[in-house]
Formats: C-alpha cells, sequence, structure tokens
C-alpha cells in the first residue's frame, strides 16, 4: 500500500436500526455485531473502509455536523426512493463538475451528498 487511505467512518445513532434502514435504501449492507466491550453497532464494508454506526450515547456524543458522501448508480432514482420514505431533500437532484448530485438529510442529521459520476 502506499500512501494514506480512508480506512474507517464511525457515526452515532439515537437509532441505529433506523439510521441503517436509511443507507440500506443507498444500497450498504450493514452486518450488526459486537466485539470488545463496545456496543451492539451495524458496519459495512466499503472498498477499502469500513462504515459503522454505533449508539448515541449521550447529546455530547454527538457526529451530526459530519457530512458524507456516496457514489449512487442513479441520483435520481435514489432520491425519489428516499422521498417516499420522507426523507429530506436539502439539495435536489442537479448536474455538478463533477456530476449529477444531490443532498440529503439522515434521520440524526448527518448531511448525506449523493453522487453520480459523471460518464468520460
Amino acid at each position: 500500500m502506499t500512501g494514506t487511505q480512508l480506512h474507517l467512518v464511525v457515526i452515532r445513532s439515537a437509532d441505529i436500526e433506523r439510521a441503517a434502514t436509511f443507507y440500506r435504501l443507498l444500497g450498504l449492507e450493514f452486518v450488526k455485531h459486537s466485539h470488545g466491550s463496545a456496543p451492539e453497532h451495524f458496519a459495512c464494508e466499503l472498498g477499502q473502509a469500513v462504515f459503522e454506526i454505533y449508539p448515541r450515547r449521550s447529546e455530547m456524543d454527538s457526529t451530526s455536523a459530519t457530512r458524507l458522501g456516496f457514489h449512487v448508480p442513479s441520483v435520481d432514482r435514489t432520491v425519489a426512493e428516499l422521498g417516499k420514505q420522507g426523507v429530506p431533500v436539502l439539495s435536489p437532484p442537479k448536474n455538478s463538475p463533477w456530476g449529477r448530485r444531490a443532498v440529503v438529510a439522515d434521520p440524526d442529521g448527518h448531511t448525506v451528498e449523493l453522487m453520480e459520476p459523471r460518464q468520460p
């Protein structure tokens, strides 16, 4: 391996089941587990990185200021599906220099950017 690579992203949720349901709508697949003295949580492998959802222990433990971004096969279809589930759309799908993008909010208030990369 050369250089630095992202290995782990952990967010905290008031309701990890609800949060996992939201992220499954983006196509993520989770395993629920616990290791050591850690609480039960959800984990998803994304390439070389792991994305985890842990329970929030208090308001001081919030990660809701964290912005996340995911490539999805179709921004329009994903936002339409999320809209059916009542997910807040903060920025509707539109073209950008990097591809088609939209911004939504997860159940805990994390800002989630959805990107469909431009085709060469």
